[in-house]
């Protein structure tokens, strides 16, 4: 019997395999089946070169659990060791018999999955002991066995074995039991060893016999040695991909199509990409692309090889050139990586535009599930825009799809305004924006419906894409201001009259908790409503965006800000306009007299000290405008007050500034209450 110590440059290797190589203990089944299916599979290529002219027989890995004697075995009937080889690729670590393998071998070696030399060692994370036990299939080999107990010592001797290949048993610590239940170990395999290239089998399949679940005689196999991406897309129907998805992904909906990835040069790569209808959900739909490298699940956290966007896909990847460290865990950032990704985004590219030209219809209808994948590529891929433009849809409120080319062809006659800005109206709700989207179609103008989840921050986006273009929410503004003409109606009141209406609204304005209401007059038409919320452009998509980007929280602090817009055409407002100046003419009559002296005061005060420099005014001349500034201020506080007596029990006010805040959702509580009782009093 030999023994000795494993080669190592430092004593605490194990320590370091356990804490550094590995993200999980449980990687450690995956690493030894890996090694189990090369084995495998570099008799196979033997066969082929020549080197071994035996039968191969069934090769297969086959996993054993006993939980009495707290052991786990691993085997398989591929090339097995022999002492020397035991001592090369075993007690020296880090030396890989694959590396070796695969130089001798490069033009006719089939799928090797290992480089490092370091995957048997993770064993050491679950088990206080490891046996090999090994016979190589070199003619008149003798068997050996090797032990080792995690330090740097080992034994090596001779052994009794009938067939050639390797038995890896663990003898599990006391604090990895759970690695004896067979639950566990399909979980693992499931999860890891599902495609292998070799039949790996554990135990029998059982079925129900007699009471209970019984071993039958048919080996049970944990994975398919031929999974549906390593197959020629010709062999391929779309019920063959849809199975494999309700595979990998039982519990989701059928996908929308999919992108099977074939490519040899300049790297080698294959897979299947399914779109999934994810509709709004994006969180909850990441991590589901599985990556692979030859048929050994690696990890599902595929960002860096897929572009960001793109990981909201489902499906699998599979390359023998995306780096790993030595536990195949973490992905590295490399050269191949950024042409990987590139050739991804090209793909899927090109894939939607392929479905779009040759089936439009059916790419509209599976729009609403797409947008959200196509406006996250481009608010995230310069060069995905680019591809994407030509195939990311509008739609509009009664559901058309245009392109965007179509669509500013459609809308650049009508929605010009008299600065040449070609405006594109938007809605986020048709139901609570209904009345705003039907002003706008009242003036023959066009609204889009943009009510995604990513259709805010795309908006933007496309704001700084278009020439000479700005999208405008339908509830922005007016209609006429939004888009502004040359011939807008303009308003027809003097200066007293416009503030007898703003005065009187204004001063009835509920107070609503972080919200802000200024009042404007304009000239709407009789047709157009008495009174109307708006909310700007600029601030709300500022508040907007304040959940999307970093650094902008100040903007979803601020209280919203809102215009209650009066028509000054319509009959309602108009009665209210001359109840008012009949109501408060007398009483407004000296206020305004005086205002209008303090303001010729103010104005004179204002321009002779403009002459002066700033030292050459005196103290009292600073004092006179100070006083005449102070009563001004006075007299427009009394002129307020006269106002907001008359609007106070004014019943019509009070019910359209209710009725404009209903419209938009704002009216709730003691004020809805009100609102009905008042409107029950008003049909009596």
């Amino acid at each position: 019997m030999q023994t000795g110590k494993i080669g190592v440059t430092t004593e605490n290797i194990f320590p370091v395999i356990k804490k550094f190589l590995y993200s999980d203990h449980e990687i450690f089944l995956r690493e030894l089946v890996s090694n189990a299916v090369d084995a495998s599979q570099k008799l196979k290529t033997l066969a082929i070169t020549g080197d071994f002219r035996g039968e191969q027989g069934d090769l297969a890995v086959r996993i054993k659990i006993d939980e009495k004697e707290g052991t786990l075995t691993i085997s398989d009937n591929g090339i097995g060791m022999d002492a020397e080889e035991i001592d090369k690729y075993i007690n020296q670590i880090a030396f890989s018999g694959v590396s070796d393998f695969m130089e001798k071998y490069q033009d006719k070696a089939e799928a090797i999955i290992g480089h490092f030399g370091l995957g048997f060692y993770s064993a050491f994370m679950v088990a206080k002991k490891v046996d090999i036990i090994t016979k190589s299939y070199k003619e008149g080999a003798k068997a050996v066995k090797w032990s080792c107990d995690g330090s740097p010592e080992f034994t090596l001797e001779e052994t009794e074995k009938e067939s050639r290949g390797s038995d890896i048993v663990l003898h599990i610590d006391d604090d990895c039991k759970e690695f004896l239940q067979k639950s566990k170990i399909e979980e693992l395999l499931n999860k890891y060893c599902k495609f292998m290239a070799v039949p790996v089998i554990l135990g029998k399949k059982q079925e129900w016999k007699d009471g209970k679940m019984q071993d039958t005689d048919e080996d049970n196999v944990i994975n398919s040695v031929a999974p549906l991406w390593s197959k020629s897309p010709s062999e391929i129907k779309d019920e063959d991909y849809k199975s494999f998805y309700r595979t990998l992904f039982p519990m989701n909906d059928e996908p929308l199509f999919w992108i099977h990835l074939n490519v040899d040069y300049p790297f080698n790569l294959t897979g299947i990409l399914y779109f999934p209808r994810v509709k709004n959900n994006i969180e909850l739909q990441r991590n589901k692309i599985q990556l692979y490298c030859n048929q050994v699940f690696v990890t599902d956290q595929v960002e860096g090889i897929v572009p960001e966007f793109l990981t909201l896909l489902h499906g699998v990847i599979d390359s023998p050139d995306i780096p790993l460290n030595v536990s195949r865990s973490y992905l590295q950032s490399d050269a191949n990586v950024k042409k990987i990704s590139s050739y991804i985004t090209k793909k899927v590219a090109d894939r939607l535009n392929g479905i779009f030209k040759d089936n439009r219809k059916d790419y509209e209808e599976k729009w609403e599930d797409l947008k959200l994948f196509v406006n996250y590529g481009m608010l995230s891929e310069n060069d995905f825009y680019d591809r994407a433009k030509d195939f990311s849809l509008f739609t509009d409120v009664d559901g058309r799809h245009f392109t965007f080319e179509e669509y500013k062809t459609l809308i650049k006659d009508n929605q010009t305004d008299k600065d040449g800005q070609l405006v594109y109206l938007y809605a986020t709700d048709k139901e609570e924006q209904f009345s705003y989207i039907e002003a706008a179609k009242a003036k023959g103008y066009s609204v889009l419906l943009t009510d995604g989840q990513l259709d805010v921050p795309a908006v933007s986006m496309l704001e700084q894409k278009f020439e000479k273009s700005r999208f405008v929410r339908v509830d922005s503004d007016t209609i006429d201001r939004i888009i502004a003409k040359d011939n807008a109606p303009e308003l027809d009141l003097n200066e007293t009259q416009r503030d007898i209406l703003s005065e009187a609204f204004q001063s009835q304005v509920p107070k609503l908790d972080k919200s802000e209401f200024m009042v404007d007059v304009q000239a709407m038409g009789v047709d157009a409503q008495p009174v109307i919320i708006t909310q700007n452009e600029y601030m709300r998509r500022m508040k907007e965006m304040s959940r999307y980007q970093q650094g902008m929280a100040f903007y979803g602090q601020m209280p919203d800000t809102y215009t209650l817009v009066l028509n000054s055409d319509h009959a309602l407002v108009k009665k209210i306009l001359s109840e008012g100046e009949a109501s408060t003419k007398e009483t407004l009559k000296p206020i305004l007299s005086e205002i209008k002296g303090l303001q010729a005061r103010q104005t004179i005060l204002q321009q002779e000290q403009g002459k002066k420099k700033p030292e050459e005014i005196t103290q009292e001349e600073k004092d006179d405008l100070s006083n005449t500034e102070q009563n001004l201020s006075k007299q427009r506080e009394e002129k307020k007050q006269v106002i907001a007596g008359y609007a106070k029990d004014n019943g019509t006010i009070h019910q359209l500034i209710d009725l404009a805040l209903l419209q938009n959702g704002m009216l709730k509580g003691a004020s809805l209450n009100e609102f009905i009782k008042r409107s029950v009093n008003l049909i009596k």
